[in-house]
């Protein structure tokens, strides 16, 4: 790995170096945090080689097959070895492309792969037959030389486990019991759980294990039964909370309806109104037309007011002359038996009244003058 990440500046291999190892310490144990340390490794690195690898593994070991089978193809691009075959199959199967995985080892030179690639590889193509129905192909896909010798190797407790999980699927249940015992003999490390399967086929339960069992079910029973009250209340608030926007779109519409009635009120105010105005504005019009009408009609032959003015002049002129020589007369008859003249000049006025339009005669002439001379200008106004 060092000679690799010669190629990097000192700090920045210094970097992936740290992420790299803190990924390889974590990785059985949070494989999460072992895949963040592995692509901050390939963020700084992403041309090295153990770098894809490392990215590789820690995805294959926290399920994100997608990653893992990139990766690790990446990997094997620039090496040009198929150390990982197994991986990539495997994570294909995962997938849900049980025909990949068998293509995979159909095309994976066998001869250039270690041991224990090759078992492993030859485990994952099995499986894909499994997956794919074909149990009685699966079987004798895993039976090779390597199923009975070799105890001691790694990968022994797993190839006698798959051989005997293809024969219980077969429904060879009999030789299956057999070779989960014999699965379980060599895995001292419990990398398998050929002994609980193996315990199963005898109808044997652990007590601890059903109390634990139990348990479990009773908290998921409890845990379903909170989530069940949740959704409960969940539904009763969204109820509430559709009653409410219901409520509140009544309230909406009858506003709106009592909107559009006082909006129409209004409309209808405004339109009498304006009408009313209409009619005042017509009535005042033909009233004024026939005021204007009338008056014209009955100015019709009326003196204009230039000649009223010139009567009103020459009426006091007349009146002022009368009243004049009026009281000459007086002046002249005083002393001289004036009274007797005017009751004798009385007599004869009624006299002359009941006599009709006979002019007067004697002393009263000098008066008739006037007078005559103010009808003029009487008749005139009349």
């Amino acid at each position: 790995m060092r000679a690799e990440l010669l190629s990097l500046s000192r700090d920045v291999a210094d970097k992936v170096a740290r992420h790299l190892v803190a990924a390889g310490q974590i990785i059985d144990e949070d494989a999460e945090l072992a895949l963040e340390h592995a692509k901050a490794a390939r963020r700084l690195a992403s041309r090295i080689a153990v770098v894809r690898e490392a990215v590789g593994l820690a995805a294959y070991a926290a399920g994100d097959w997608s990653t893992a089978i990139a990766d690790l193809r990446a990997y094997h691009r620039m090496t040009g070895s198929q150390t990982h075959l197994a991986e990539i199959a495997d994570s294909e199967r995962a997938q849900g492309h049980p025909e990949r995985a068998i293509d995979l080892y159909r095309g994976a030179d066998i001869e250039k792969l270690d041991k224990s690639s090759a078992i492993e590889l030859l485990i994952v193509a099995a499986g894909a037959r499994g997956d794919l129905g074909q149990h009685d192909a699966a079987v004798a896909m895993l039976q090779v030389r390597e199923l009975t010798t070799d105890d001691d190797a790694d990968w022994a407790a797993r190839l006698r486990y798959a051989y005997a999980d293809a024969l219980l699927a077969a429904d060879r249940r009999e030789e299956a019991r057999e070779w989960f015992s014999r699965a379980a003999a060599v895995d001292e490390e419990q990398l398998t759980d050929a002994t609980e399967r193996l315990l199963e086929l005898d109808g044997i339960t652990i007590e601890g294990d059903e109390d634990e069992d139990e348990d479990e079910d009773d908290d998921d029973r409890a845990v379903d039964l909170d989530d069940d009250a949740e959704d409960a209340e969940n539904r009763a608030d969204d109820g509430e909370d559709a009653e409410n926007r219901a409520e509140d779109g009544e309230d909406f519409d009858e506003d709106d309806e009592d909107e559009d009635f006082d909006d129409e009120a209004e409309a209808r105010a405004e339109d009498d109104e304006d009408f009313d105005d209409d009619e005042d504005d017509f009535e005042d019009d033909g009233l004024e037309d026939e005021d204007d009408d009338e008056l014209s009609a009955r100015g019709d032959g009326l003196p204009e007011d230039d000649d009223l003015d010139d009567d009103d002049e020459e009426l006091d002129e007349v009146d002022a002359k009368a009243k004049t020589e009026a009281e000459d007369d007086i002046v002249d008859d005083e002393g001289s038996g004036f009274e007797a003249d005017v009751d004798t000049e009385s007599d004869k006025q009624a006299g002359a009244d009941g006599q009709g339009d006979e002019p007067a005669a004697g002393p009263t002439e000098p008066a008739a003058g006037p007078a005559e001379t103010a009808a003029g200008p009487t008749e005139k106004k009349a």
